[in-house]
């Protein structure tokens, strides 16, 4: 096999073919990049880390000494989640939000997590994940 670009119409089919999700994906990755966020796929635990992405999800876990909201946020290469103790709900924090979020990362239950994170609501997305 040769190293030649696929050709015009083969780049047009692929493009026209991309699942919503792939394109949504690109999109978060690139603007992950362009605001020097680091890539959730690339965050290491115990590092201080700024993200940018889409929640995903958000869940109340109650519990009877301290409440936990939690958002799942994903950037286009993986999702890591947000979770603010003692709080039951923080206006904007909604699915399909945009965050830029900052903290230390930990692995809490084999997922990538960062506590009580300084945030950004940076917008919202113009589309619906399912």
């Amino acid at each position: 096999m040769t190293g030649r670009r696929p050709g015009p119409l083969r780049r047009l089919t692929e493009h026209l073919t991309r699942s919503s999700d792939d394109i949504d994906s690109d999109e978060l990755k690139q603007e992950s990049a362009d605001s020097g966020g680091v890539h959730i796929g690339q965050v290491r635990p115990r590092s201080r880390v700024t993200v940018r992405g889409e929640v995903r999800s958000v869940t109340l876990r109650p519990r009877s000494d301290v409440p936990a909201l939690v958002a799942d946020l994903w950037d286009g290469t993986d999702a890591l989640q947000l979770v603010w103790l003692g709080r039951r709900t923080i206006p904007g924090i909604v699915a399909g939000a945009r965050l830029l979020a900052t903290g230390r990362v930990a692995v809490h239950r084999g997922q990538r997590t960062i506590f009580n994170p300084a945030y950004e609501i940076i917008g919202r997305s113009g589309s619906h994940h399912g």
